[in-house]
């Protein structure tokens, strides 16, 4: 079993509830699934204005193979009705795979762990709130030491009451 780390984010239609059917999904897969506060934060690298995001992290235990959590990500985003018009559109849901225990991997389609989680708060925030101790396979540092070292963002993520 490998510890897996996901970031969950939605800035189109009913954010919370694209969260929550995410995180629902997940559960049916991933064994003692943790998953962070929702985070509200600015989108980052947006072509054109967007809405707000919602944000969390996710964290459990699973045996499953990279290429396999990758699919089931992308059938989970596909079932809220996930676009790709262009890089960085607004998006109904967007699950990203940050790490998988030891695992680096890096092929065209998926890198683990995910090339910018170091330097994306809306990442790292959601994740050391439930996972501080998880390590980065490439630096070794943990998530909590990560979070301390990054440029602040213009704007921390606000925490939403009832999450």
């Amino acid at each position: 079993m490998d510890r897996v780390a996901i970031a969950l984010g939605s800035n189109l239609g009913d954010r919370r509830a694209h969260l929550d059917f995410a995180v629902s999904r997940l559960r049916a897969s991933i064994l003692n699934l943790r998953v962070s506060r929702y985070y509200e934060t600015e989108p980052v690298d947006a072509p054109e204005p967007e809405p707000l995001f919602l944000n969390a992290a996710a964290v459990g235990d699973t045996a499953a193979p990279a290429r396999e959590i990758l699919a089931m990500l992308m059938a989970i985003e596909q079932e809220r009705g996930r676009a790709r018009p262009f890089q960085n559109a607004a998006r109904t849901l967007d699950l990203d795979l940050i790490l998988l225990g030891n695992v680096v991997l890096n092929e065209e389609r998926l890198v683990i762990p995910h090339p910018r989680f170091r330097e994306r708060r809306f990442v790292l925030e959601p994740l050391a709130e439930i996972a501080p101790d998880l390590v980065d396979p490439v630096t070794g540092s943990t998530i909590g030491t990560l979070l301390t070292t990054i440029n602040a963002e213009p704007q921390r993520p606000r925490t939403l009451p009832g999450t």
